[in-house]
């Protein structure tokens, strides 16, 4: 109890269904919020994301980082 989740055992267990790269509706789903506040915290840079074309991509480490789990 208290042991602290590493961001490699985060990424291992807690998104291990998803791919290493999300698309805004699927980081959606991992965080239970709807699509407008997704994109309202992308465009706020509360998380990070790559713009690919028209279309946000989110690597899964850049949303372990917004959920502040390996960090340190």
């Amino acid at each position: 109890m208290g042991e602290r989740l590493s961001q490699e055992k985060a990424y291992r267990i807690m998104l291990r269904r998803y791919p290493d790269v999300l698309d805004i509706k699927q980081m959606c789903e991992i965080l239970g919020i709807s699509t407008k506040t997704g994109y309202a915290l992308i465009q706020e840079n509360k998380i990070e994301s790559l713009k690919v074309g028209r279309a946000y991509r989110i690597p899964k480490p850049f949303l372990l980082s917004y959920l502040r789990i390996g960090a340190d």
